[in-house]
């Protein structure tokens, strides 16, 4: 897709997904970056503007991480948040220090200009802080724009190039102000015209499914029943009907009745080509012994390879394997363009295929947030239970049991869900030792 892209450049910020989110809130896209993410890779992205994120550094301590100042020169539209701001403002000439104290928490905004970038914001509001340095000298460059009172430089544009600056964070819900703060930004500073919505993205990638699948191929589609792989199977099926080869392993990991649940929708309701791998046996074997979520993890990730390659000699004509990837599972998982981001935790759909796989892999959900997949799943036609049911993780049951993955143990995880469902409160922190 080559929508119109606000790049967020990531620093370290807690809330780095939560920015992401509140700009495609705005109907505008946004992908995460490397903070030394070069101008040339920008620019294969169509990209508008810029946000430089909050972050735990202080920008006079010599690892402090940088924008490559070529980024800075590009004359894009800048928003730099907290830590954001200060090394934007430190590059163009103000000076940073540690503050007299932290500062955490709900500070009084006092707006003192009537910029575009602060149109429509009262003359006071609350903002959230969370920082110990602050930008002290704005030096001959800046103007402010608004004041704390612990913070004098709370909001500030430089005069002559399309950067700001907030000291607070907007992205979150404590900023009362903060989504208005980001609309200026996008709209009255980016240009950006609001083309990020569920039509403009179903017909993106349904025309990228097209240019990539020719008629003779066949995609085969991992189905977990989850929201990810329905969203999958179904946009695949509108881009190339006839063409969706879905296979559903019941791998022993399940929700209690997922087999049937599957069926109904994509048998019934799509009438999709649906074969249903039994592997239950297989699935166990291979987690026998293992307590480490992250090992079971990578194990059941390798296993679904097998499956399908096992599966797949079934299948006439089979060069794509498709899996329901999203934003967060990259970014989490360190594959994103911003490389240098931590492995928070490893996905089992993500990089960890192996090169003898057989197919090209496809992931029309790799640039979306679950929300974003849900409204397009309703809009797919999908049932409403199935779009907005409750999350649940790739390798299933394997990582909700502390210690050895065995049947019984499985079975009565499968039980307390039912209970759950009934409004009974259980409780299942550590499964006991006879399971």
């Amino acid at each position: 897709m080559n929508h119109p892209t606000i790049a967020i450049l990531d620093f370290g910020s807690q809330y780095l997904q939560l920015i992401a989110r509140r700009v495609r809130e705005n109907q505008v896209h946004s992908l995460v970056f490397a903070p030394d993410v070069s101008p040339d890779e920008l620019k294969k992205h169509n990209v508008i503007g810029l946000i430089l994120s909050g972050g735990p550094a202080s920008t006079y301590t010599s690892d402090a991480q940088r924008p490559d100042p070529a980024v800075l020169e590009m004359g894009l539209p800048t928003l730099g948040i907290c830590y954001g701001m200060q090394v934007a403002c430190e590059r163009f000439g103000s000076r940073v220090e540690a503050a007299a104290r932290r500062e955490y928490g709900r500070a009084r905004l006092e707006v003192v200009s009537d910029d575009g970038f602060v149109k429509h914001l009262p003359a006071e509001t609350n903002v959230w802080m969370s920082h110990g340095d602050f930008v002290s000298g704005l030096g001959n460059e800046f103007e402010v724009l608004g004041k704390t009172a612990n913070c004098p430089n709370a909001i500030v544009r430089h005069k002559t190039r399309p950067l700001v600056g907030v000291q607070f964070h907007p992205e979150v819900s404590h900023t009362p102000e903060g989504g208005q703060l980001l609309r200026n930004f996008l709209y009255e500073i980016c240009g950006a015209e609001g083309s990020w919505n569920p039509g403009s993205i179903v017909d993106s990638l349904t025309a990228d499914i097209r240019n990539r699948v020719k008629p003779d191929d066949n995609i085969i589609c991992g189905l977990s029943g989850g929201v990810d792989s329905a969203v999958t199977a179904a946009l695949l099926h509108k881009a190339v009907p006839g063409q969706v080869r879905c296979i559903f392993v019941d791998n022993g990991l399940l929700r209690a009745n997922e087999r049937e649940k599957v069926r109904a929708v994509f048998e019934g309701h799509f009438k999709l080509d649906l074969r249903v791998v039994d592997a239950e046996a297989r699935f166990l074997d291979k987690l026998a012994g293992v307590t480490d979520p992250q090992e079971k993890r990578i194990r059941i990730g390798h296993e679904f390879v097998e499956v399908f390659k096992a599966e797949a000699k079934n299948v006439p004509n089979a060069k794509f394997l498709a899996q329901g990837t999203l934003y967060p599972d990259v970014i989490e998982s360190g594959h994103s363009a911003a490389g240098k981001a931590a492995n928070i935790k490893l996905h089992h759909n993500v990089g960890g295929l192996p090169t003898e796989l057989g197919f090209e892999l496809i992931e029309p959900l790799r640039d979306l947030f679950k929300d974003e997949v849900r409204v397009i799943g309703e809009l797919l036609g999908l049932p409403e239970e199935m779009v907005w049911r409750h999350p649940f993780p790739g390798p299933g049951l394997a990582v909700r049991i502390i210690g050895d993955v065995t049947k019984p143990r499985c079975d009565l995880l499968r039980l307390v869900g039912i209970v759950r469902s009934r409004r009974r409160l259980v409780c299942c922190c550590r499964l006991p030792a006879w399971a």
